[in-house]
């Protein structure tokens, strides 16, 4: 795929444009671990050419695309060190964030290295805190992004659940149990994502639906396993351009229209 029309590589100063800014946040799924190679210039962000802010900005070159997203990003994180990004001048802006906040990579370790009552437990927790206390954080976090972007269109994309219900997964296999907790956690981030936009208010992606049929351990996965540690449970390459960019195309003119009355 050419990329024409990426006028930034990921995390360095945005060359001078005459079109609006799009400024792409969030953490691991935006920055597009799973979809590989990285952008060696990123280091530890792990920031793909291949995410899904990527593809978008080839297909509207109108757009100077500037990647902040970063490998392992919290709520703090963002604020702290992406949304400097942000002027009166952006456009558009892009946001996938909280998985780390729920601690999606510790309670992953712990579903495939514990047994079920353990799985359950630290999910059921971390769901709770997901559908409360994420949805405060999440709103202000999009209050600050409005607040630094006043003209800016801003899309939240969400994340997928993450494993198929039935199949078999490489290296260890999950039961049913597990698969129901993983999941779940997702819908919990899915819910108290969507409760925050509504306070903000931005638009809000949600990705369940795109992925069904797709999650890790499936027939014809979008969602990664157990083969790649450094990715597992994140979307490949697929996942990112079926899921996220097509989810995003095919929204795009319909909020456009919406935003502009």
């Amino acid at each position: 795929m050419a990329f024409a029309g990426m006028a930034t590589v990921a995390g360095t100063p945005a060359q001078a444009a005459t079109g609006p800014e799009y400024v792409a946040l969030g953490d691991s799924y935006a920055s597009g671990v799973g979809a590989g190679p990285y952008d060696p210039a990123s280091g530890a962000c792990r920031r793909s050419p291949m995410n899904y802010p990527h593809q978008w900005a080839a297909a509207h070159p109108k757009y100077t695309l500037k990647d902040v997203t970063c490998s392992g990003a919290t709520i703090a994180d963002v604020r702290k060190n992406q949304l400097s990004a942000l002027s009166g001048t952006t456009g558009f802006v892009t946001l996938t964030v909280g998985g780390n906040d729920a601690q999606f990579a510790k309670l992953v370790q712990t579903c495939l290295t514990k047994d079920d009552a353990t799985c359950k437990d630290a999910t059921d927790r971390m769901s709770s805190y997901a559908r409360n206390q994420l949805v405060t954080e999440l709103a202000a976090l999009y209050r600050d992004i409005k607040v630094r972007a006043p003209r800016a269109l801003i899309l939240v994309l969400g994340y997928p659940r993450t494993v198929a219900p039935t199949g078999t997964c490489s290296v260890t296999d999950l039961g049913p149990v597990k698969r129901t907790a993983v999941n779940g956690l997702a819908d919990a981030l899915a819910e108290g994502t969507r409760a925050a936009s509504m306070r903000a208010p931005v638009h809000f992606l949600d990705m369940r639906a795109r992925f069904t049929g797709h999650g890790a351990c499936g027939s014809d996965p979008w969602i990664t396993d157990l083969n790649d540690p450094a990715a597992v449970f994140h979307p490949n390459l697929a996942g990112y351009t079926k899921g996220y960019t097509a989810r995003l195309n095919a929204i795009w003119s319909c909020v456009r229209r919406a935003t502009r009355g």
